[in-house]
């Protein structure tokens, strides 16, 4: 059996002694394990690197997926293609550790593998398997690929990360104070524990949870028989299921049900935390929320070049250093698009999940004026985009392939397939602008603009999610100001989109070509300004200080 010592590599800090088992679906720790899909990933590998920075004692626990999310490919007409390829690691360590957790009333085998922290500088992290020998065709599936389409399979990888996930716990004899929820997908763990426990308050004791969601439908939901059937519930009884939860519907809301087991809960930045006060204040028996604001790892996202110049406050060297960063982004352009881009003209990017609401397209809505904004020589634009959809997000789909055509034909515009770490670190290096242009309130959080700026990358932005903590026009970022929440949707974008281009044409692309030592200074001040305030470290050290070791903040019945 593993020791802690096997585990870790390295004695944990004493202001970090409470041991933390982080529960997640994802992580993005390196390229080359491909077992995550977006921000939540981005954002639970950004603290698992400075969790081991630290040396907090943090494991992680995810699941390891045959063929990770997707690959985002081409087509043979180069529209998007999703493919799914199996994926090999010989950087794991095999545990050993095989064990059983019931699927539908059926045993279903896990494997457990462990990346060790000096592989890539990161907390411990278990990774979870069923596709082993011991299962059978249907069992191995489980673990296939990240937030499968179907039902009931997203439904069995909750169990076999929250039930599987605590039970390599007492399997490893690891002690364990504090169960880290990061989002709803592992809640079958509260159900674990109360199994063991007895008790909500013991349960309480032990579990904090994270959530990412600012809207009510957007929190995952589904049929309470069938979460039953599928042994969601750890043998419970469904009346103390009920009972425990306060629950009389016909559906189960994970968001819901964590923050009733959850001794405190937050989300991910402090609008995000208002949101959720909110949004979820009518519902009797949860715990308190607060907001802890997302931030990503320094250490792992910056260029060490680019931050030489910055901390020796030399402009030459620092735009010298952000023109060879573009340069070598505008080589994946050119391999990828067969265009030639020029590291002298502004470039800005918009890059991150293709969804509705956060509108890649927006900036394309006034076709005339976009035109216009393209052919100005006097200040010339470069645009990319990047993303990855959820595979069976269709209408995400088809704004991703209809940016393709439409800018098929234009030297100046690309758009890029396979954003994951690697092609992300180079969008943000090689960028000027980063645009984030989402719906107001839709955002919980977004990271990919903090790692922007550690880069001299210039947030372009709505104020939602971390922005309104950052950004201060003019200084250290560009906001759009934006429309009125009670006119109709399709109205607050056109304003929105005619505010956009108005800032890119009068002060955004002026001010690049115009006056250089202004926007160095809005670079440099965007560089100062994300760190520390956003770097992983402080949001490290925030989860224990304000989740991991503050006592039960609700009230509950002795058991």
């Amino acid at each position: 059996m593993l020791s802690r010592s096997d585990i870790f590599g390295y004695t944990p800090a004493k202001e970090f002694s409470k041991s933390v088992a982080y529960f997640s679906m994802e992580f993005a720790i390196d390229q080359s394990l491909k077992i995550y899909s977006g921000g939540l990933g981005f954002l639970a590998g950004s603290h698992m690197r400075s969790a081991y920075e630290l040396k907090q004692n943090l494991v992680g626990v995810g699941m390891l997926w045959k063929y990770g999310y997707y690959d985002q490919v081409r087509a043979i007409n180069g529209t998007m293609k999703v493919d799914y390829v199996q994926k090999y690691y010989s950087f794991l360590t095999d545990t050993g550790i095989v064990f059983p957790v019931e699927v539908h009333s059926a045993v279903v085998y896990v494997k457990a593998y462990l990346l060790k922290p000096d592989v890539f500088g990161s907390a411990p992290i278990f990774l979870l398997s069923t596709d082993i020998e011991q299962n059978d065709s249907i069992s191995r599936t489980i673990t296939n690929r990240l937030y499968d389409a179907n039902e009931s399979t997203r439904i069995a990888q909750s169990i076999v990360l929250g039930i599987g996930g605590a039970k390599l716990m007492d399997i490893l004899n690891l002690q364990t104070d504090i169960y880290h929820m990061n989002e709803g997908h592992a809640l079958p763990l509260c159900f674990y524990l109360y199994s063991k426990y007895a008790s909500m308050a013991e349960v309480k004791k032990r579990v904090v949870f994270t959530t990412h969601t600012p809207e009510e439908a957007g929190n995952e939901q589904h049929d309470f028989d069938l979460l039953s059937k599928m042994s969601f519930f750890n043998g419970i009884a469904d009346s103390e299921i009920r009972k425990i939860l306060n629950e009389k519907g016909s559906r189960l809301n994970y968001t819901l049900s964590a923050l009733r087991f959850a001794k405190i809960a937050n989300g991910v930045s402090e609008m995000h935390g208002e949101v959720s006060r909110e949004m979820w204040s009518g519902f009797e028996g949860i715990c308190e929320i607060t907001s802890i604001t997302n931030s990503q790892n320094k250490k792992y996202w910056k260029d060490d070049i680019l931050e030489e110049a910055y901390e020796a406050n030399e402009d030459k060297a620092l735009l010298a250093r952000k023109k060879e960063m573009k340069k070598a982004l505008f080589k994946i352009v050119a391999d990828q698009s067969g265009k030639i881009f020029d590291e002298n003209v502004l470039t800005l990017v918009w890059a991150r999940r293709y969804a509705g609401y956060k509108r890649a397209d927006m900036i394309t809505a006034d076709a005339k004026r976009f035109e216009k904004l393209l052919n100005n020589t006097e200040f010339p634009i470069q645009i990319i985009w990047a993303g990855k959809p959820y595979p069976e997000d269709y209408s995400a789909i088809d704004t991703f392939n209809n940016l393709f055509w439409k800018t098929l034909n234009n030297p100046k515009i690309a758009v890029l397939t396979g954003y994951e770490l690697g092609l992300s670190a180079a969008l943000k290096k090689g960028s000027d602008v980063w645009l984030n242009n989402p719906r107001l309130y839709r955002e919980a959080s977004g990271t990919s603009g903090m790692t922007a700026a550690m880069n001299g990358s210039v947030n372009f932005s709505i104020p939602d999610g971390w922005i309104p903590e950052f950004a201060v026009h003019g200084e250290n970022s560009f906001v759009i100001e934006p429309a009125d929440r009670k006119i109709p949707v399709h109205e607050q974008d056109v304003i929105e989109c005619d505010r956009m281009l108005e800032m890119l044409e009068k002060e955004i692309l002026p001010t690049y070509y115009k006056k250089p030592k202004t926007w160095a200074k809005i670079m440099k001040n965007g560089m100062k300004d994300v760190s520390p305030a956003f770097e992983s470290g402080r949001m490290a050290k925030e989860y224990y200080n304000r989740l991991f070791n503050v006592d039960v903040r609700v009230l509950v019945d002795a058991d």
